[in-house]
């Protein structure tokens, strides 16, 4: 069975719109396209054919012209050689243009002459000529030289500009803590030591006066186990070291690392911190009495600021609370003493510095 739509298409030979719509076929009743190779390689042959012929005959046009360059001074030179000479001279007018011609080569290959040049400069730039070449006298001078005057304006004009010439280093090396952020550095107060601590709970001492080149640390250890060192200080006579991280007891060790006190944790479900012995909340910093070696000081999430006894572990010596303008409490997010440590300072996550007197705890002074 056929259908009349299909018989119609046939009979006409076009495609048909309707039939097409139909059975679903875009190019119902077209032809497939067929490609020749051969006629395209023959095409493709032909072209790069032309396309060199066309190149050779740029290379032959360019040596035609260069050619005729140097042809057109030889001509010249035979007749002016012809002139001069004239009937009685005994040089065949052969010889005189291949002369001229070896001599105009040679002055295309070398360039005028420096005689020719002197006479046809005046006095003044002869001598001009004597003294720049009494100055460049020897070898020429290597690539990027300047005159030594011009170094050291430029050397001085930078030195003033850049501060980072300023600072008096001599010998630079690179200590590597580890692959995670450093977040704490302290260093010994007689500078023979430093100690580093990071995200990867790594607490490394080196020794600048043991160390030999491969610049490795000589100790690593891990004081509070899986809590990130936010602060690391030497004592005032650098024989311990405060160790605070992201847990809520803050640790002493003495110089080789070895624990000297911990501080007490203090009770979570009490409501008043003052009545707390210790901190119940993260650290945030801490920092070492710059007269009294026994006394430090600590900041913590739970919104108190406590100086501690490295005697006495069990309590703090006293708490201060710092308050927003509203008296609500507020986060200490770093602390420190005054130089003569009669103060105390706190900064706060609203923005505000308090500061209290040592021996009084109540409200803050400044």
């Amino acid at each position: 069975f056929v259908s009349p739509l299909v018989a119609d298409a046939e009979m006409l030979g076009t495609p048909d719109s309707e039939l097409a719509a139909t059975m679903g076929f875009s190019g119902f009743g077209k032809k497939a396209r067929t490609f020749d190779l051969e006629a395209m390689f023959e095409q493709t042959r032909r072209t790069a054919v032309e396309r060199s012929r066309k190149v050779l005959e740029a290379r032959e046009r360019e040596k035609e012209d260069q050619t005729e360059k140097f042809r057109v001074p030889c001509t010249d030179s035979s007749v002016s050689a012809s002139s001069a000479t004239g009937p009685g001279s005994t040089l065949t007018e052969r010889e005189t243009v291949c002369g001229e011609s070896e001599d105009n080569s040679n002055e295309a290959l070398s360039g005028p002459s420096r005689q020719s040049q002197s006479s046809a400069k005046g006095p003044a730039e002869d001598t001009d000529d004597d003294d720049d070449d009494e100055e460049f006298i020897g070898p020429p001078l290597p690539p990027g030289f300047k005159d030594s005057d011009d170094d050291n304006d430029d050397d001085t004009e930078e030195e003033d500009n850049n501060p980072i010439k300023k600072i008096p280093d001599s010998h630079e090396i690179t200590l590597q803590h580890g692959t995670k952020t450093v977040s704490a550095l302290g260093l010994d107060p007689s500078g023979a030591r430093l100690i580093t601590g990071g995200y990867d709970y790594d607490v490394k001492f080196w020794d600048f006066a043991g160390m030999d080149a491969s610049l490795q640390a000589f100790r690593s250890l891990q004081p509070c186990e899986c809590h990130q060192i936010k602060s690391l200080q030497y004592s005032s006579t650098g024989d311990v070291i405060l160790v605070v991280s992201g847990n809520s007891q803050a640790k002493v060790l003495d110089r080789d690392g070895f624990p000297v006190m911990e501080c007490i944790k203090g009770d979570q479900y009490i409501v008043d911190m003052t009545n707390t012995k210790g901190h119940t909340a993260m650290l945030n910093s801490g920092c070492w009495h710059p007269k009294i070696k026994e006394e430090f000081l600590t900041c913590s999430n739970d919104g108190t600021v406590r100086t501690w006894d490295v005697n006495n572990e069990k309590k703090h010596k006293s708490v201060f609370k710092p308050r927003s303008v509203q008296g609500k409490r507020v986060i200490p997010t770093t602390c420190t003493y005054s130089r003569d440590g009669k103060l105390i300072a706190a900064g706060c996550q609203d923005g505000s510095i308090q500061i209290w007197d040592r021996n009084m705890s109540v409200s803050p002074v400044f």
